[in-house]
């Protein structure tokens, strides 16, 4: 009876040992892995949306973050407001967010679903575009995926903003920092003149309330002039928003707030079968090749790249967080 027990506690150990790098290889991969996939994503967005931009407008954009804290150049009065315009499809690029005094220039997508924050910051669908009147808002990740909103917390008020998009280039100086439920959407509702709101999760590595960073527009500069009609000031008042578009934006809090549609159980299936073929694959090579235990080598080679994509797969049954 004693041997039995010994086996039994014997393979129960190496479970359990097994169970435990393979949580620790997750959260690696949470950690580290997912910006892997960040930035081969924001590299084909950047690519996209620079080559839909007037020449030089780019390096206009960096221009003016420079001086996290400089006063605006003045203008004869308040800022234009870039007209109003379509979204761009779920997915594709909106413009250039950079925060110089954390670091951040990232493109951002249109959509704030679990797929779109992937690829980067994401725009709350049916909120205006940043540069337009009203409020431009714009979600992002603060520990996984390249955690573009990280230190969202250190940007502090003055802290200049700019987002570059096909309109031009729209500086936000940055006012208050406030932290709310996940399913408080009034940070997002429509606003007279024109503001930016960001958000993200707080604390660090939790998605139990939401860090809101807000800010306003003070300077503009088109590629082009905009038509005087539909060149307001900031002082324009928001007209009330559509029930269909007031839809949209509860739709998408809800998004960000767990509440999103179904998971598709194929990958997690086939990648979790691909990676116990290639461990048992392994063993058995281990024990009836001359190789021994070198056999493992490739073997993990292989089993970590299957892995990476198994975690992959896994990601979107977690409860949202970003």
């Amino acid at each position: 009876m004693a041997p039995v027990i010994t086996r039994i506690v014997g393979v129960a150990g190496k479970v359990l040992v097994g169970l435990g790098v393979l949580i620790l290889l997750f959260a690696a991969y949470q950690l580290w892995g997912t910006g892997v996939l960040e930035s081969h994503s924001q590299a084909q967005l950047r690519a996209k949306f620079d080559s839909e931009l007037p020449p030089g407008a780019a390096l206009k954009a960096r221009r003016l973050s420079v001086g996290v804290k400089a006063p605006p150049p003045p203008q004869n009065g308040p800022p234009q407001v870039a007209p109003t315009v379509a979204a761009p499809a779920t997915g594709q690029p909106v413009g250039i967010i950079d925060i110089p005094s954390i670091g951040v220039n990232q493109v951002v997508v249109e959509g704030v679903t679990t797929a779109d924050l992937r690829t980067g910051p994401g725009h709350y669908p049916g909120t205006p575009l940043p540069g337009e009147s009203g409020n431009a808002s714009i979600a992002g990740h603060r520990t996984t995926y390249a955690h573009p909103f990280y230190d969202l917390n250190a940007v502090a008020p003055g802290d200049r903003i700019v987002v570059t998009t096909a309109q031009g280039i729209f500086v936000y100086s940055a006012d208050t920092l406030s932290t709310v439920s996940p399913t408080d959407v009034a940070v997002v509702a429509p606003t007279s003149g024109a503001e930016l709101t960001l958000t993200t999760c707080t604390p660090r590595y939790s998605a139990s309330t939401r860090l809101v960073l807000h800010a306003t527009l003070v300077q503009s500069t088109f590629y082009t002039a905009p038509p005087p009609a539909q060149a307001t000031t900031t002082t324009t008042t928001t007209t009330t928003r559509p029930p269909a578009v007031a839809h949209r934006v509860r739709r998408a809090a809800g998004d960000l707030a767990g509440k999103g549609g179904g998971v598709d159980w194929f990958p997690v299936v086939a990648w979790g079968l691909a990676a116990a073929v290639v461990a048992v694959a392994a063993r058995l090579a281990a024990a009836r090749t001359r190789l021994g235990r070198l056999a493992y080598l490739p073997g993990a080679v292989v089993l970590l790249v299957v892995l990476f994509f198994f975690f992959t797969a896994v990601s979107p049954l977690l409860p949202a967080s970003f």
